[in-house]
């Protein structure tokens, strides 16, 4: 199969193994779609009322429109894996790397849910500078997990090394009590053109062509930030990472597509999804500037299903390993035949 052919077959909703699935910080439901593609049960939770209407919308599972405080009683105890992406605003090089004592910090809540419901496994995601200029709160924070009973297993992920066409390393932590192993790279890297070649060169909204004026702020802010090569996107090559913020307005930094008569255009949101692996039949709520914002903050749905493969299989084997202790218990306290 091709790369749009995958997404499209490969990410549908399905809900056939009886584990519960927490998504705190759910966004537009990215990490959920991959794993209900898998087959989990989903429940997100979300404080942005229109990325959990397209949650609601495409999902199986239901998304709650919360803003997660300290008080989190109304979670239900009985959940199996917590997933989420606490906002990476104060670990970001965009959001001034405050960490800890950024207000938006929601690792707090999410170790509340954890030592809450006590889950088989957790996943949580987020950028790449907490090893870096926040390495001792990521320090702190796996040592308290370390405390409640957790193995804890971190990866630095590029999405392009798992069929996304798009350059986006990622933090990955799963927390667990059995034996995991994330999932394998693929060889295959898919390019720009393997996911929009459709519609790149097509004029599908005149308000996003580069107007000459734009053009040179274009040009001036390349001068300014040294970029050997201009960054429009290469259909011979995986796409620059998509933020909010280059795909959701007109700036210097943003991904464009130069067109074959020389102009150049912003992206519109059909070909932002597919670059961030959403599926066709995905349909995006809000405004085009909320649905631009929705795709960026998203974790790539493909990326989220091989992952959501791998805790299956992490979880299956944990019951294995349940099992066989019943067993050896069974053995080992079982009444000796007597000879007579």
């Amino acid at each position: 199969m091709n790369y749009v052919e995958t997404i499209n077959y490969r990410l549908k909703p399905q809900n056939h193994l009886n584990y519960q699935v927490l998504d705190l910080f759910a966004g537009c439901g990215g990490l959920s779609l991959g794993f209900e593609a898998i087959g989990f049960q989903t429940l997100g939770y979300e404080m942005d009322n229109v990325a959990a209407q397209t949650y609601r919308q495409n999902l199986q599972g239901h998304c709650i429109t919360k803003k997660l405080g300290t008080n989190i009683d109304f979670i239900n105890d009985k959940v199996d894996i917590i997933i989420g992406g606490p906002p990476c605003q104060p670990f970001s090089v965009g959001g001034h790397q405050k960490g800890k004592q950024d207000e938006r910090n929601g690792f707090p809540i999410f170790f509340q849910a954890i030592k809450k419901t006590n889950p088989k496994i957790f996943l949580f995601e987020n950028v790449r500078g907490m090893l870096y200029a926040n390495k001792g709160y990521f320090d702190q924070i796996t040592e308290e997990l370390v405390s409640l009973g957790y193995i804890i297993d971190y990866q630095l992920i590029n999405a392009v090394n798992y069929g996304i066409p798009q350059n986006r390393e990622r933090l990955f932590v799963v927390g667990h009590r059995s034996q995991f192993t994330f999932p394998k790279p693929n060889l295959k890297k898919f390019t720009v053109a393997e996911a929009i070649g459709d519609l790149m060169n097509q004029v599908i909204d005149e308000y996003k062509i580069l107007t000459p004026s734009m053009d040179k702020y274009v040009k001036k802010y390349e001068i300014a930030s040294q970029c050997i090569n201009p960054r429009d996107l290469f259909p011979n090559k995986p796409a620059r990472t998509l933020t909010c913020r280059n795909i959701a307005a007109p700036t210097g930094d943003m991904l464009r597509i130069k067109l074959p008569d020389g102009r150049r255009r912003r992206l519109v949101v059909r070909e932002a999804a597919r670059l961030q692996s959403f599926p066709d039949w995905f349909e995006f709520y809000g405004t085009e500037t909320n649905q631009f914002y929705q795709i960026g903050n998203a974790v790539p749905p493909l990326l989220a299903y091989h992952i959501a493969r791998s805790i299956k299989d992490c979880l299956d084997m944990g019951q294995l390993y349940e099992k066989a202790e019943i067993q050896n218990q069974g053995h080992l306290f079982k009444p000796m035949p007597t000879l007579f």
